[in-house]
Parts: C-alpha cells; sequence; structure tokens
C-alpha cells in the first residue's frame, strides 16, 4: 500500500469499492471524519487516480448475459503497429469485458460475455474474420462462478 494513504484513506477506499453509492455524509460517519475533510480526501483520491470511476455493476443473467467465455489468443505478429490494430479492433467489441496482454503461452486473454453458444459463435466469427495474424483461439466456457468481486484487498 503507497505510503501516501493514511487509515482513513484506505477505508474511504475499502467501503467506497463495495458501496459507491454512498453520501459524503455516510462515508465520512463511517470513517469517522466530518464531510468536507472527508469530501477533500475522495476528491484528492480521485484526482490522484486511486479512484477511477463510480458505476452500478449490473447482474448479467438479469440482463440475459449469462455465458462468460476466457479466449485464449496466439498471435504471429507482435509488432506496435499490428498490436495497435489488433487492440482497437477488440476494444471495438462490446461483448469484450475485459482484454489482457499476456506472458507465457498465450499472447493475449479475453473475458467475453454474452447470451449464448450461438452468440459466442457470432462473436468468434466476427473476431477471426477481422483480424489477421491469429494463429489459434482457444475457448474455455465457464461452468459456475465461484467468486467474483471488484473488491481489491486493502488493508
Amino acid at each position: 500500500m503507497p505510503s501516501s494513504l493514511d487509515g482513513f484513506d484506505r477505508h474511504i477506499l475499502f467501503l467506497l469499492q463495495r458501496d459507491a453509492s454512498l453520501s459524503i455524509k455516510e462515508l465520512a460517519e463511517a470513517v469517522n471524519l466530518s464531510t468536507t475533510p472527508c469530501w477533500k480526501r475522495v476528491k484528492r483520491l480521485a484526482e490522484n487516480g486511486y479512484i477511477r470511476s463510480r458505476v452500478a455493476l449490473l447482474n448479467p443473467e438479469k440482463l440475459g448475459l449469462g455465458l462468460s467465455v476466457f479466449v485464449q489468443i496466439k498471435t504471429q505478429r507482435h509488432d506496435k503497429c499490428w498490436l495497435e490494430t489488433f487492440a482497437k479492433t477488440v476494444m471495438s467489441f462490446e461483448e469484450v469485458v475485459e482484454f489482457y496482454r499476456m506472458s507465457g503461452e498465450w499472447d493475449y486473454m479475453l473475458r467475453v460475455v454474452v447470451r449464448d453458444i450461438g452468440a459466442y459463435d457470432a462473436f468468434y466469427k466476427k473476431l477471426i474474420n477481422s483480424t489477421e495474424g491469429l494463429t489459434n483461439v482457444s475457448s474455455n466456457f465457464a461452468m459456475e462462478q465461484i467468486k467474483y468481486t471488484t473488491a481489491f484487498p486493502i488493508a
């Protein structure tokens, strides 16, 4: 944990990552500060990049998006121009909710969220038809989500 964060900052971050809808008044009471100093800390944490955004986390199953697919990709190209084009293409697909450049056996990993196998097949065809240089694409379907959190361990 960066030394620039004190106990109040860590507590504020701990609470906000679990419920970003907390009002400044509720947050201030929870961390034992008055509202103005608490608001200033939240503002500073956001300005310094500790807080990237505040969002509502939706239930994918309620939205008819119950299938998570982890897609591993090997490529034959690794130059900057190709990567920029590939990244731009992949980021334009709304089904892709996470996208990583990896070390090890696979070059890239995606997490794709779709309605069903048919929707994934349509995504897969779109991916391979719009991207040159892919040598292997492997898909792993999540059968059950055992743990999911967006909260980081803040001590």
